[in-house]
């Protein structure tokens, strides 16, 4: 029989059972669910809601119920609905009516609501540290590459000389900012919802904020309906997901695009690739691949979210059953993509000689040359066109500018003189661009060292 089926006359049909049930999901909260319940109980007792000896009675059956769950003792029941119910069916059990005394003064509504928090905010906390762990492997390349020379890109065509570290530092970036949003959508989640009951809050006197320190919270919600119904830190977190997750398909894109005959500039280690069941030459980056592919679900799980949300009236409506999957298979993709991406980033090899190759060809000094015509006293857009005359003269005489004549260069314009072969050197055109935020050696090392002084920030751990 279900917990609240005295005002029904008829059974669930089975199948509504099968169809109204999320025990197959929602199971893996059986921790969060049994802590809230611990807090909920003790603090009844202390209240004087529920005897003292009975509230103690209740807490340690719960804590032997966590043991038996970790061990493997327990199965849980479809027609009990849910990993709340489950729980609490399991406790009645039990203890008979000492058991049936936990809900008092709470409602399912409110117990999602915090344990679903909780998870949250133990799964943040997971993914930070695995952020982190990927910003360190970041710094260590970059420090290994501050000399290393490649083409940057714009439209995928070769632009202007940079070095690797600092291509890497942008990527740092990047995923510093996610492990920023992250922090904030942990503030968010840190509110504790429990003493809301199904959207009204209780007529009981619970002492809310002693709840609020048993579990760790940094504030408790100031509106009972609001905090039943609102699922905006599941879908916030489901939205730095994906923006984290675009980051990694970007990087991606381009670790499989250097891993090419055709770029070369990287190679995969062994143990982060595979092979073909038919071209015995094969090396393919399936891990890039796989990372890359699945940034899609994990897209597609914030508009489910979104849309599941859009036209809820106030409060709690069962559609709300369906933030479980979408924010549980986000974290799970994120948490395996993470640390196998990581690792192909610290295992991979680096060819430097085939970067500084690229960054040679393609006229990636072109701007160069405009830039030490303009301190020769030319205004840039004459220095623009006279360059890009130079560069088509290049093209025709199938050479790069550095290998033009004196002479060659001053039929385009008199003012170059022999100084210009250092101004256009790659080596110097990546060492002359110093200015903070900038691609020179010097800058990126500074790049680096704020950096690292981020990792070891503890504040934002």
């Amino acid at each position: 029989m279900k917990l609240w089926a005295g005002r029904f006359e008829k059974n669930t049909d089975k199948k509504v059972d099968d169809f109204n049930s999320s025990i197959r999901f929602d199971q893996r909260m059986y921790k969060q669910d049994i802590m809230g319940s611990i807090a909920h109980a003790t603090m009844l007792g202390k209240c004087g809601i529920i005897p003292q000896n009975e509230a103690e009675i209740i807490s340690e059956e719960l804590k032997k119920i966590l043991d038996e769950i970790e061990q493997g003792l327990i199965e849980f029941e479809i027609d009990a609905e849910d990993i709340h119910m489950n729980i609490e069916k399991i406790l009645i059990q039990r203890l008979g009516n000492t058991g049936k005394k936990l809900h008092t003064g709470r409602s399912r509504n409110d117990q999602v609501a915090l344990d679903i928090r909780m998870y949250v905010k133990e799964e943040i906390k997971n993914i930070k540290n695995m952020l982190l762990d990927l910003l360190k492997c970041l710094v260590d390349m970059a420090r290994n590459n501050t000399e290393t020379i490649m083409p940057g890109y714009t439209h995928l065509q070769r632009a202007q000389p940079i070095t690797f570290a600092h291509h890497l530092m942008a990527y740092f970036e990047m995923f510093k900012r996610d492990y920023l949003r992250l922090n904030d959508c942990y503030k968010r989640t840190d509110v504790m919802p429990l003493g809301s009951g199904a959207l009204a809050g209780t007529t009981y006197m619970l002492d809310r904020l002693y709840v609020k320190e048993m579990l760790n919270f940094s504030a408790i919600s100031e509106n009972s309906i609001d905090a039943v119904s609102d699922r905006d830190f599941i879908i916030e977190l489901a939205s730095c997901l994906a923006i984290c997750m675009m980051h990694h398909s970007r990087f991606c894109e381009e670790v499989i695009l250097w891993s090419t005959s055709e770029f070369a500039f990287i190679e995969l280690d062994d143990s982060f690739t595979t092979g073909s069941s038919i071209m015995p030459q094969k090396k393919n980056p399936d891990v890039a691949e796989l990372v890359r592919g699945k940034t899609g679900r994990v897209y597609g799980n914030v508009v489910s979210l979104l849309t599941v949300m859009k036209a809820l009236p106030l409060a709690y409506n069962k559609d709300m059953q369906e933030d479980k999957e979408a924010i549980f298979d986000s974290i799970d993709t994120v948490k395996l993509c993470l640390p196998v991406f990581t690792e192909m980033l610290r295992t991979l090899k680096v060819n430097k000689n085939n970067m500084a190759a690229a960054a040679r060809g393609g006229f990636t000094n072109a701007t160069d040359l405009a830039d030490y015509l303009v301190k020769k006293g030319v205004p840039f857009r004459n220095a623009h066109e006279i360059t890009g005359k130079i560069v088509l003269y290049c093209i025709d005489k199938n050479k790069s500018i550095e290998e033009l004549s004196l002479g060659e260069l001053k039929s385009f314009c008199e003012l170059i003189e022999e100084d210009v072969y250092k101004n256009i050197d790659i080596l110097e055109c990546v060492r002359e661009r110093k200015i903070p935020g900038g691609p020179a050696p010097e800058a990126v090392l500074s790049h680096i060292e704020k950096a690292s002084a981020f990792i070891n920030d503890e504040s934002w751990m």
